[in-house]
């Protein structure tokens, strides 16, 4: 290279210079405006994320608020309200102060898509069975200000549809006490038929909300054994005292005989049982459908065919159920293996009161209280329950016209049979009690459901079954 050469790139460069500072001033703003871009939009996504969290969590609480017998529009928007991101509520975030909730919002919707899928009838508030939720909020921005953005609504919606959507198929062992005393009647104005009877309709509401098969089927096919293929939930009838197996059909048959009563014998006879249907599900031809299907021995036995009488209270033994407990959480567990993705539930329906004499329980112990025991026979009953909760069972007790006294083996301590049916449920939400029923102990209220009437009792326990369920927003 000659010098005139190397002298011409050298003044090139020198003037290339100044270019270097042009090119930084015009990139100052793009820098500040991808700063603010990353900046003020992830802590936008952050308080939208939280707005989107508050506003799912109001919507379930208005959905299990409305599935709630007596709910009304009052009673659910306070839900919705009290789990809210507004000021003073449950989820009413620090970082994300001025929530609050759209006009005109919550919204109660009747959705045929949710009737449709789920078979969800709109029998909520101003008969809807879901409802939508919109909240908002106006927050500041930071570096964004330098460009004349100082704030930026936010808002979210969800939808959430009430109790309806089971969570996991269920294996229901249902138990109704069938000694002497279910022959009297209940002259109370929820039933005015004999106790048996009213239990059994009770039963019936169950059956009619259970899912026999996948809401999607037309139909849930033909049945082996009481089950159709690919079935969803599954209930089992069993009963107290205990009968000869061979003579539990005569509980279903729609036949004069009557099933023959056996002891409640310690060891347990093979030959007995305490289970008069086993676990079905042909109880309803399809998800879908309205009415039972009197085809099912299940339906039969708990009165739903037409000219049949069904389960018998026939009486005997007099009144012991810890080891029908114990008979239900090993059926339960039998099922439960068969189909590992289900859930066990046991619904034990009776007055509470045991008072079975050494004559009728041969083989169990007079003296140590524990089971089987003719004393403490009420506790022991307790501890049955108290086991199947512990495996995983949930249980409830529905005290049907438990007396102020009763529970006479009991003497260590001393117990009633509302309490018995207290203690004997899982938890205080499920206990019931048809207090009102004849013979009945006004006393006897459960805090956690203080509803009466067995058809209502058994339509709560069913919503309790089933889950409330977000839903798209766009869901007609």
């Amino acid at each position: 290279m000659n010098r005139n050469n190397g002298v011409f790139w050298r003044q090139a460069n020198q003037g290339r210079r100044g270019q270097v500072l042009i090119f930084f001033t015009l990139w100052i703003p793009i820098l500040f405006g991808i700063t603010a871009l990353v900046v003020d939009f992830g802590f936008l996504y952050f308080y939208q994320s939280e707005l989107n969290a508050s506003t799912q969590a109001a919507a379930l609480a208005g959905a299990s608020a409305m599935s709630q017998p007596g709910a009304t529009v009052a009673s659910t928007t306070a839900a919705v309200q009290a789990y809210s991101g507004t000021a003073g509520n449950e989820n009413n975030y620090t970082n994300l102060p001025g929530v609050s909730m759209v006009t005109g919002y919550p919204k109660f919707k009747c959705l045929t898509t949710v009737t449709s899928d789920f078979g969800l009838q709109c029998y909520g508030p101003s008969n809807s069975n879901a409802l939508v939720v919109t909240q908002q909020v106006t927050m500041p921005l930071f570096f964004f200000q330098i460009f004349g953005g100082k704030t930026m609504t936010l808002t979210a919606t969800a939808t959430a549809a009430m109790k309806g959507a089971a969570p996991a198929p269920y294996n229901v062992a249902i138990i109704v006490d069938s000694t002497h005393s279910m022959n009297d009647t209940d002259s109370d104005s929820n039933c005015n038929n004999t106790r048996i009877a009213c239990a059994l309709a009770g039963v019936q509401v169950l059956l009619q909300g259970l899912s026999p098969c996948q809401p999607g089927q037309s139909s849930c096919g033909g049945a082996t054994d009481g089950n159709v293929e690919n079935s969803v939930d599954r209930a089992a009838l069993l009963t107290f005292p205990a009968v000869v197996a061979t003579t539990a059909p005569d509980d279903y048959n729609c036949g004069s005989a009557t099933p023959s009563i056996v002891s409640y014998a310690t060891p347990f006879p093979s030959t007995s049982t305490y289970q008069i249907v086993n676990f079905s599900s042909d109880y309803r031809a399809s998800d879908a459908a309205t009415s039972l299907n009197t085809s099912s021995n299940l339906v039969t036995a708990v009165g739903g065919k037409s000219g049949c009488t069904g389960l018998q209270a026939i009486g005997g033994p007099g009144t012991y159920y810890a080891q029908v407990i114990y008979a239900a959480q090993s059926y339960l567990a039998t099922e439960q293996a068969s189909h590992p993705s289900s859930k066990n539930v046991m619904i034990l329906l009776s007055d509470g009161d045991a008072n079975a004499t050494a004559a009728h329980m041969p083989g169990a112990s007079t003296t140590s209280g524990v089971y089987p025991s003719t004393i403490q026979e009420c506790h022991q009953a307790i501890t049955a329950a108290q086991t199947a909760a512990t495996a995983g069972t949930r249980v409830y007790a529905v005290a049907y016209g438990a007396e102020a006294s009763g529970c006479t083996t009991d003497t260590n301590p001393t117990i009633t049979p509302c309490e018995t049916m207290q203690q004997i449920a899982s938890a205080p939400a499920y206990f019931f009690s048809d207090y009102t029923a004849t013979g009945g102990s006004s006393a006897c209220i459960s805090a956690a459901q203080p509803i009466t009437g067995l058809n209502q009792i058994f339509q709560t326990i069913l919503t309790d079954l089933s889950n409330v369920k977000l839903i798209p927003n766009n869901t007609t």
